[in-house]
């Protein structure tokens, strides 16, 4: 039997993926640089100034944030005074795992929603993953807010909760996350919601 040849990723291209990997392990950990990393990456091209009053966190802040994004090209600068910050969109998927703005800007939430941020400090951020899951499967209509206890093993009025604050990151995940549909295959264009969220222009101190 022959053996098949095996394609060998170029050592510049490990290292840039692998990077990329470990800043998104570091999105997932700190909510705050998930935060200017969700808002760069659906409302960019923006300055860091523009961060700095969106988001309402120092400036000293920002600047570290966007250093820490720059090094494995998270993020990209362009131009000379104002430098103009983008992002692209991110995409894990491994063994079942998925990760896209839209889970990031659920672990963002942390800084802005109590709920949130309790709901994390209680059950850790693969349960907050799955709960978006969940979230999304009841806002296109197919679970109610009780029935994702079961599957988070969690209490009734938990669920409820955290399918609420779950909200925003979702109506600005349909409309911005190009990736949206990977975590809710076969069901993305039916998620919709009562009443209308405007996603077009973030507030500051919010995530929608």
């Amino acid at each position: 039997m022959t053996p098949r040849p095996v394609t060998e990723t170029p050592p510049h291209d490990l290292e840039t993926g692998i990077n990329q990997l470990a800043t998104v392990g570091r999105l997932l950990d700190h909510s705050e640089l998930a935060r200017v990393y969700v808002y760069t990456c659906y409302y960019g091209p923006v300055t860091r100034p523009e961060i700095k009053a969106a988001l309402d966190i120092p400036k000293t802040t920002v600047y570290d944030h966007v250093e820490t994004l720059e090094a494995p090209g998270i993020v990209t600068l362009a131009g000379d005074r104002p430098v103009e910050v983008t992002a692209d969109p991110v995409r894990i998927t491994t063994d079942g795992i998925v990760v896209t703005p839209t889970i990031l800007h659920a672990v963002a939430l942390q800084e802005v929603d109590e709920e949130v941020s309790y709901f994390v400090e209680r059950h850790g951020v693969g349960k907050l993953a799955a709960a978006v899951r969940q979230a999304g499967l009841h806002y296109a209509g197919q679970i109610t807010q009780r029935m994702a206890a079961d599957p988070l093993g969690i209490p009734t009025g938990e669920a409820i909760s955290i399918i609420l604050a779950l909200k925003p990151a979702l109506a600005v995940g349909q409309e911005y996350d190009p990736h949206f549909d990977v975590i809710f295959p076969e069901i993305s264009d039916d998620v919709e919601f009562e009443s209308e969220l405007d996603v077009t222009t973030p507030r500051p101190n919010t995530e929608s």
